[in-house]
């Protein structure tokens, strides 16, 4: 079951003259994400030469591909290196220019913008998200018990409330809702007043967030002067002075999970491109939570174990494909032959692999 999921993603690395070109096809979010990481690393270790990064073949991205593209021009502005970003979705763009990480890559606009994600982020549909729930799992994820995996998610769902609260025109405020034991509370916010925002909700048992949570429709509420429903959480929002909210469900397959909220102090401030960029980002934070196995029965250690083992071994493979120029089926025989030699596992001497060059970086 799991091969055809992983094989979703993968990266191939065409060396040239003057630069290299990191083709990425599938998708790219928490757990494939450490992996297109490690391999530019490993790029911009070498220090000779730009780097392009073709996304033809990507279908999805979510903010941990963000991180990699913005981190890694950074490192190599630094050096007086450039990023290209070709072949770029068009919803991909958008998110890159909304977060404004497109300020500190180069595109190539002669290499044609296909549109390649999902229906799911304009209908609500999000069942391919929950089909290619493992691709998702971050390896600190997998490694965690139930505590520490809640942690992992929370700051998953931290970075996608960051996201929106720098981006989104009129956010004063931004939370992630979320039933966790039985139980609705605030997993991520963006500062104090949003969480009592929340808590005045869960207090009397209504508000747009809880709606959208268990209804999984959305909640725009372009002015709370007039506004009728929940007659007990409206005053006590008001006085806190929030004028308008707009609460976009998570949803997985089975079932909505939570909600993402957007505070304004500005009526009437959620346009419908505002409206728009709220389902996008929902939608992200339903992929992680469909990822990390929410609304699925428990992963059983085994599954974990497994997965995990995959992860290591692909980010170990994109390390020797940028280190030794080498295809991703001679990087995968060089760790087998390799863990043999040694005497020890292949997810072993994958692991070593990715060690030294998480060494190597940190030492530059």
């Amino acid at each position: 079951m799991n091969a055809p999921l992983f094989a979703q993603f993968e990266i191939a690395i065409d060396f040239q003259a003057e630069h290299a070109v990191v083709h990425v096809r599938g998708e790219v979010d928490l757990l494939t994400a450490s992996t297109l990481r490690a391999t530019m690393n490993a790029l911009v270790d070498q220090g000779r030469i730009d780097i392009v990064l073709d996304l033809a073949g990507l279908t999805f991205m979510d903010a941990s591909g963000l991180g990699v593209i913005a981190d890694l021009s950074a490192r190599l502005a630094l050096s007086s290196r450039l990023l290209t970003v070709r072949s770029t979705p068009t919803m991909t763009r958008q998110i890159l220019e909304i977060t404004q990480v497109d300020e500190l890559v180069r595109f190539d606009e002669f290499e044609p913008v296909v549109a390649t994600l999902g229906a799911e982020q304009h209908t609500g549909d999000h069942s391919r998200a929950v089909e290619s729930w493992p691709v998702g799992l971050s390896a600190a994820l997998l490694r965690a018990g139930s505590e520490s995996r809640n942690e992992v998610i929370d700051a998953a769902l931290g970075r996608v409330v960051a996201l929106v609260a720098a981006t989104m025109k009129g956010a004063d405020g931004v939370s992630v809702t979320l039933k966790r034991n039985g139980r609705m509370g605030t997993v991520a916010s963006s500062n104090d007043t949003v969480m009592r925002m929340d808590d005045h909700q869960y207090e009397t048992g209504e508000g747009p967030c809880l709606s959208a949570a268990s209804e999984g429709h959305w909640f725009h509420i372009e002015s709370l002067t007039d506004e009728p429903r929940w007659p007990d959480f409206v005053p006590l929002a008001r006085a806190e002075g929030i004028a308008s909210i707009l609460s976009t469900p998570l949803m997985t397959a089975e079932r909505p999970l939570g909600a993402l909220n957007i505070y304004s102090n500005t009526e009437g401030i959620f346009a419908p491109r505002e409206q728009e960029v709220a389902a996008l980002f929902a939608s992200q934070a339903s992929a992680i939570l469909a990822d990390a196995g929410f609304g699925d029965r428990q992963m059983g250690k085994p599954l974990v174990d497994a997965l995990l083992a995959r992860q290591v071994i692909a980010r170990a493979q994109g390390v020797l494909m940028a280190r030794r120029h080498l295809t991703a089926d001679d990087a995968a025989s060089a760790i087998h032959h390799s863990a043999r030699a040694a005497g020890v596992t292949v997810a072993h001497q994958a692991a070593t692999v990715v060690a030294s060059t998480s060494d190597a970086v940190s030492e530059g």
